[in-house]
């Protein structure tokens, strides 16, 4: 049976990326699922979106966050 790895918080590190003009920051990462939890900026709103998949995130922030 495979080990389990931590989930990885990213809150500290305040990665921020734009995607469609709107603001997001990263919280955590979960390496067992490869996705990833969110704090959506919209204009006047906040929004948390979990289970976002890596595979989705710009190259830039790709190379920060490392999945290995």
């Amino acid at each position: 049976m495979a080990k389990k790895k931590k989930v990885i918080e990213l809150k500290s590190k305040r990665i921020e990326f734009t995607l469609d003009k709107v603001l997001y920051k990263l919280e955590s990462f979960n390496p067992n699922s490869m996705t990833l939890a969110l704090l959506r900026l919209d204009t006047d709103e906040k929004t948390y979106i979990y289970d976002f998949p890596f595979a989705h995130l710009p190259k830039e922030i790709k190379k920060i966050v490392k999945p290995n």
